[in-house]
């Protein structure tokens, strides 16, 4: 096993960051607004689905085991997404009575896609070349998935009184648990000081302005300050929905182990 903790650490909040909102997203496979949604969300969640994928080779590669393996049967604790990525669609679930909330999908999505375009230019530049190759090819498909999530953000956001309620709503939610995302964890430090990604403080500055200018756009007020109010991911703190949904996962790796991504 590597004893670059630092650099597995990020590695982990990376892929599982893609794996469990790709995971999110799949099950709003027939349930999307219409069916061109439906198309195009699949798209997206397929290719969140790649970049993990390559991330947890770079991790077996690593040293840290097969990569189907840690990316279906680690236990929760081991996990490093962010709580945000984890947090379930709605009530009911995909097979039972699914009410889920699409303004918190939207919102969900944006805000980490802004966020995850900021990181992996920063990896563009990392020291370390399995990253930095990695980011580059993930950049080409982000640029997509970006358009996306801001053309259904700012038209929720300027459409019906109902539209825009509903997009506060969800806004107020993601926001108070966004710090969760832009956290690099405890060893934020050194994964900067050895140059595998750019400061936490800078990313988040980053994210700030560009969420300052889509609010200014589309002439909403600026939410307050940023929180982590359910506990932060990167340190392996998580709540029942992540429990929940590895749970749905390695149910299925199990039945069939030897099938590949």
């Amino acid at each position: 096993m590597t004893q670059d903790k630092a650099l597995v650490e990020l590695l982990y909040s990376l892929a599982d960051d893609d794996f469990i909102l790709a995971y999110r997203g799949s099950e709003w496979l027939g349930l999307a607004p219409h069916i061109e949604e439906d198309v195009a969300y699949s798209s997206i969640n397929q290719d969140m689905m790649g970049h993990a994928t390559r991330l947890y080779r770079i991790l077996e590669e690593l040293g840290e085991g097969k990569a189907d393996e840690i990316s279906h049967l680690r236990k929760p604790e081991q996990f490093r997404n962010a709580i945000l990525l984890e947090e379930r669609n709605g009530e009911g679930t995909y097979l039972e009575k699914p009410d889920f909330d699409w303004a918190f999908a939207v919102v969900r999505n944006y805000f980490y896609t802004v966020h995850k375009k900021i990181r992996m230019e920063s990896l563009r530049k990392s020291s370390y070349e399995p990253l930095k190759d990695t980011a580059l090819k993930v950049s080409i498909e982000l640029q997509y998935h970006l358009m996306h999530w801001d053309m259904w953000f700012k038209q929720l956001m300027t459409s019906t009184d109902e539209a825009k309620r509903r997009m506060t709503s969800a806004i107020e939610r993601c926001w108070i648990e966004m710090n969760g995302v832009l956290s690099l964890g405890p060893m934020a430090d050194e994964m900067t000081s050895k140059g595998y990604v750019a400061s936490e403080e800078d990313m988040r500055e980053k994210w700030l302005t560009h969420m300052k200018k889509t609010f200014e756009e589309i002439n909403a007020p600026f939410p307050k300050r940023l929180a982590m109010s359910k506990g932060n991911g990167r340190q392996g703190e998580h709540t029942e929905d992540l429990k929940t949904a590895l749970q749905t996962l390695s149910e299925v790796y199990e039945t069939n182990p030897t099938a590949g991504w």
